[in-house]
């Protein structure tokens, strides 16, 4: 029996098609294993949202062969999709699958004997059409469920697009009848991703569903204790839905609206479908609703012709906005994007500094966030990471917590009162070890 083992770069729902491909192999009668356990073939799903994610795929080829000299190495995901031949020039790769063809890489590869030359499998992006139900199975505690793939959006900075295609959903029907089965396998949580999950409902283009339409019928699959909405665009983030999430019993108050800029100019540059003023009603509107409900943000800093004063007019707005966490991105020069030809390049030095200093901020926000919750009670899900005999897990908004491990607690809803914020930013609970809490 052939082992094989499985790595991913870059995001959920990279994390959610990886799991699915294993099952595919499980399927066939190979056995999936730890990437250091000598496998006989290496799949590696590749994200290409930065440069740097690139770099990261020739660094986890080059350390797949050092564990497994002769094994079969393979490349799926948004990097193959892009630049299948550079793929083929690093050094041990034996075949590159585009987005029409990952889901398809047992049959493609029939034996994964190696060959003279790496095998591409390679169609143009407007060929993936078709969509491919994937979702986390046994990988951690909480499961990445993909319910939209590809973008019909033109973003200035990003190759997301060409990478995966136009915008495409499941139906509404089909994700609950697999929320049902993840939800026999003992899965406490569900995490929806996607390319643009507001996109939701679109079929050969047409839109026959709303993404609101299935958050109502998730809420009412059993089973399932909670159901988080990974990322979603501030313009597809209605009243409607914001308003049902703040009464439902199963999605948790916990939003991540990536933002990209604070200043409208810059935000015209990105090409983004909303101006700052937007941004601030949602947030508004979900804090209104939700006092409590932990907020993420996406902030692209360097991008070209952001000025000092743009990149100031972005601290200030975020300094004023009650929100709660930053996922910081300095921008990277991508290939086929219309950012290419925008004047005014930020220098590195610059871009780093700016990102520094948004890095600092997001700490401060995520620190008053936790000081905010001292003292109140929230259920965790514990989850199996545990480090210096202590164990961690998240509450419904999102607090990352720590308590003294115990094996009965790992994926368990537990009721704990939240005592204190650690040095290095982590809240301390008591009373971790009581009954199991159940709604």
């Amino acid at each position: 029996m052939k082992k094989v083992a499985f790595y991913t770069l870059g995001c959920k729902l990279n994390f959610s098609e990886t799991s699915t491909i294993a099952r595919l192999f499980e399927q066939k009668g190979y056995q999936r294993v730890e990437f250091t356990d000598t496998p006989d073939i290496f799949v590696i799903n590749t994200c290409s949202v930065t440069e740097n994610a690139d770099k990261k795929c020739r660094k986890v080829v080059k350390e797949a062969l050092s564990i497994s000299p002769d094994a079969y190495v393979a490349i799926v995901g948004c990097y193959a999709q892009l630049k299948p031949q550079e793929i083929t020039q690093i050094p041990g790769v034996d075949a590159v699958l585009g987005a029409a063809e990952k889901f398809r890489l047992v049959e493609l590869l029939d034996g994964f004997g190696k060959k003279p030359q790496p095998a591409v499998f390679h169609s143009p992006v407007s060929e993936a059409k078709d969509y491919y139900c994937s979702y986390s199975q046994n990988d951690r505690t909480r499961t990445f469920l993909k319910v939209q793939d590809g973008c019909n959006y033109s973003c200035s900075f990003c190759t997301i697009p060409l990478a995966r295609g136009e915008s495409r959903s499941d139906w509404v029907a089909s994700i609950t009848h697999t929320a049902r089965q993840i939800a026999t396998n003992n899965v406490k949580e569900v995490v929806l991703t996607g390319v643009n999950i507001g996109d939701f409902g679109l079929h050969e283009g047409v839109r026959k569903e709303k993404f609101i339409d299935l958050v109502r019928a998730l809420d009412d699959v059993e089973g399932i204790e909670r159901f988080r909405i990974s990322s979603i665009e501030p313009n597809l983030l209605t009243d409607e839905v914001i308003t049902f999430v703040a009464a439902s019993g199963r999605f948790v108050p916990h939003f991540h609206v990536p933002l990209q800029s604070g200043s409208n100019k810059v935000l015209r540059l990105m090409r983004r479908r909303y101006q700052r003023e937007l941004y601030a009603s949602r947030v508004a509107r979900i804090k209104e609703l939700m006092p409590g409900c932990c907020i993420g943000v996406d902030i692209i800093v360097g991008f070209p012709g952001e000025t000092d004063e743009d990149f100031l007019e972005t601290c200030h707005f975020l300094n004023g906005l009650d929100i709660s966490y930053l996922h910081v991105f300095t921008y990277s020069e991508r290939e086929n994007t219309y950012a290419l030809q925008l004047p005014g390049t930020v220098p590195a030095a610059k871009r780093a500094e700016r990102s520094r200093m948004l890095h600092m901020l997001s700490d401060k926000k995520r620190r008053y966030f936790y000081e905010q919750q001292v003292g109140s009670t929230a259920t965790v899900l514990f989850e199996d990471d545990v480090e210096s005999g202590m164990m961690h897990g998240f509450t419904q908004n999102y607090v990352r917590v720590r308590a003294k491990y115990d094996p009965v607690l790992i994926n368990e809803l537990k009721k704990v009162r939240l005592t204190g914020v650690t040095d290095k930013g982590l809240m301390e609970a008591e009373e971790a070890a009581t009954e199991v809490f159940a709604h």
